[in-house]
Parts: C-alpha cells; sequence; structure tokens
C-alpha cells in the first residue's frame, strides 16, 4: 500500500486529490495538511511513502517544507514531489534542489497522477525528457557557470550514467544504450547518486547540470 501525505490550502483541492487517491486499491491517503508547517509535522508522524506538496502555502511555502523533509534523516523513505498551477514556474527548480523528486500540474489527467505517485514511491523521477530540457533551457542555462566540484569521485562508467539520468533515460533505456543489464545500470546509478550524496534521480538530475557535466548544448 502506497501512503499519501495531501499538503494544500486549498480544501477543495485536497478532497478531490484525496477522493481519487483514495478510490485506488493500492493508495491510501493517510493524512491532509493545510500549510507547509503542517506538511512537516503529519510527515513525521505518519512518515508516508509520498508527500504531494503545494508550492504556495501559508505560513511555510511547499519548498520550505521540502527542504525540512529533505534534510531530516528520519524521512528518508518520504518521497516528496511538488504540485504546481503551471508545467513550469519560479519555484520548480528551487523545489528540485530542496529535494523534490519531480513535479506534477494540479490539472494533470487523473491517470497521469496515479502513475505519477507510483512512480515516486518506486523513488524515480517525475521528469520526462521533454520537461527535463524545458527545465533546462528555462532555469539552468541561465544560472552561472558551473563548477566540475565533486564530478572526481565518479567512476567513467558513473559519470556516463549519470549524464544519461539527465537526459531523462530510464535504467532500461540506459542499459540498452550502454549494452549492459538493466540491474547493472540501476547499480551504477544507485553508486552515483551515494557519491553525490543526491536524495534521488530528480536531484541527480540537478547535480549533473550543475556540475556541467551535462549542459543544454549536449542534451
Amino acid at each position: 500500500m502506497i501512503r499519501v501525505l495531501l499538503a494544500d490550502d486549498q480544501a477543495l483541492i485536497r478532497a478531490g486529490f484525496s477522493a481519487l487517491l483514495n478510490a485506488e486499491d493500492d493508495i491510501e491517503v493517510v493524512a491532509e495538511a493545510a500549510n507547509g508547517e503542517q506538511a512537516v509535522a503529519l510527515a513525521l508522524e505518519h512518515r508516508p511513502d509520498v508527500a504531494l506538496v503545494d508550492v504556495q502555502m501559508p505560513v511555510m511555502d511547499g519548498i520550505e517544507a521540502t527542504r525540512r523533509i529533505a534534510a531530516d534523516d528520519r524521512l528518508d523513505d518520504v518521497h516528496v514531489v511538488i504540485l504546481t498551477n503551471y508545467g513550469l514556474d519560479e519555484y520548480v527548480f528551487d523545489a528540485l534542489r530542496a529535494g523534490a523528486g519531480g513535479f506534477l500540474v494540479k490539472d494533470t489527467e487523473p491517470a497521469d497522477l496515479l502513475q505519477g505517485v507510483r512512480i515516486a514511491a518506486r523513488g524515480d523521477a517525475l521528469l520526462s525528457p521533454s520537461i527535463t530540457r524545458r527545465l533546462i533551457t528555462e532555469y539552468v542555462a541561465h544560472r552561472p557557470e558551473p563548477s566540475p566540484a565533486g564530478l572526481e569521485v565518479l567512476t567513467n562508467r558513473e559519470r556516463e550514467v549519470t549524464a544519461l539520468v539527465a537526459r531523462g533515460m530510464s535504467n532500461d533505456e540506459i542499459a540498452a544504450h550502454m549494452v549492459i543489464s538493466p540491474t547493472t545500470a540501476k547499480t551504477h546509478v544507485s553508486r552515483a547518486m551515494t557519491k553525490l550524496h543526491a536524495r534521488d534521480r530528480a536531484q541527480l538530475v540537478v547535480l549533473a547540470y550543475e556540475t556541467g557535466l551535462v549542459t543544454p548544448r549536449s542534451r
């Protein structure tokens, strides 16, 4: 059973999402929060698998709530997904850097929301190749020149795998591209995440671009 925490200051949105999620046999909404401070407290109380967190909330916004959840060792298994009104807004990149595992648009199709929750629960990033390209083009490309600091801890294979993750490839796609088994690809990804202290694949994507391993021109 996938246990979900909903955090949104709009009661109607929480009610709609809750009804949709609870209708599934493998998903259960265990708590609802009206602001970021409540979200952090309820995450500690219920230890959900997935936290769906709105960006703009009173008392504490979604980015700060995400940062606090990601920084708490007791909540390592909580995968935060940011809810946004737009495909990309000014907060998304900061949310990913804060530790979010991806994001969903509030008006997404119900089937896509359910799939997104299941993907997040597995620890995979909710960043499709097209969204990744837009994210990088609109945000990373306009940030200061990246520094290669940290990449020296990776082997050549791990650097290659990290670059492929940043381009939006799944483990199966990486395996096919590198002519290795999916299990080996997953191992390389896990080791790269561990060495770079990346919480999940989404943070690995951010680090790949911030360190210059992959650039908008090389996608």
